[in-house]
């Protein structure tokens, strides 16, 4: 089974920790146009991209995205 990254949901959570996407740029030293690419689903975070941002807000890796099972996957396991 292998669930890929679905929709980010960066904004939703910068939202829960009153955070912009400014305050976690200048937090974990990364350009803001990079947060908000993430954000609007222009691009997917790396895993160590991921971690540091979970970290600086105070969630897991898995709340920056609605994850969705491979359909792929799914097959293989079917067979």
């Amino acid at each position: 089974m292998a669930y890929k990254p679905g929709r980010c949901l960066l904004h939703f959570r910068l939202k829960e920790v009153g955070m912009t996407p400014q305050d976690l740029a200048d937090r974990i030293q990364m350009p803001r146009q990079q947060i908000s690419d993430y954000a609007n689903d222009r691009y997917k975070m790396g895993l160590a991209n991921a971690k540091t941002i979970a970290m600086a807000i105070g969630c897991s890796i898995d709340d920056l995205y609605e994850w969705k099972l491979s359909i792929s996957s799914a097959h293989k396991e079917k067979a």
